[in-house]
């Protein structure tokens, strides 16, 4: 009889992992369609959404609502920005990015308590997704264009999202 209570509840807390990183990649593929369209790479707020998805969820949900994402984009589900989806988005100037959000949760999820702390380790998980996300642009678009259009350009953006991150961290009562 205990075992059975056992598994049931692991099974429970599973299928209720499972749902609750399903949710977290709907949400970040809502994120990927509010984007303002610039070349080669959209400005979206998918990094936001990477940053709540690891700090709120942890390390190991945000991961998982990554990649699910992931997948569903692979599939060919409309989730990446402006709708694409399929196996060519993630060949084009913007896979780098998209993969750079698996580091980028996990690191959001180990972002804990205390202001500074928070600040700190939201900024890194942040700047990480930018190193996969810069060194595959510049095949296409060279190095130079690659730091200038894939991270210069978007260090503004990057500031603020992270401190929205930040800030709706501790309005969630994780202080």
């Amino acid at each position: 009889m205990t075992t059975d209570v056992t598994a049931a509840s692991r099974g429970a807390a599973a299928a209720r992992f499972w749902g609750m990183a399903l949710l977290g990649s709907a949400v970040l593929a809502a994120s990927a369609q509010v984007s303002l369209p610039m070349w080669p790479v959209p400005a979206t707020l998918q990094s936001l959404a990477v940053l709540l998805l690891g700090a709120l969820g942890g390390a190991r949900l945000g991961v998982a609502s990554v990649a699910l994402y992931l997948a569903e984009g692979a599939v060919g589900l409309p989730v990446f920005a402006n709708g694409a989806g399929g196996i060519a988005a993630l060949a084009g100037p913007t896979a780098g990015y998209l993969l750079g959000f698996l580091p980028a949760a996990w690191l959001a999820g180990h972002a804990g308590r205390g202001l500074g702390r928070q600040a700190l380790v939201l900024t890194g998980a942040h700047l990480v997704l930018f190193v996969p996300g810069v060194a595959w642009l510049a095949g296409f678009v060279g190095w130079e264009r690659a730091l200038v259009a894939g991270f210069a350009l978007f260090l503004p953006g990057t500031l603020v999202k992270t401190a929205l991150a930040v800030a709706a961290l501790r309005a969630a009562g994780r202080r």
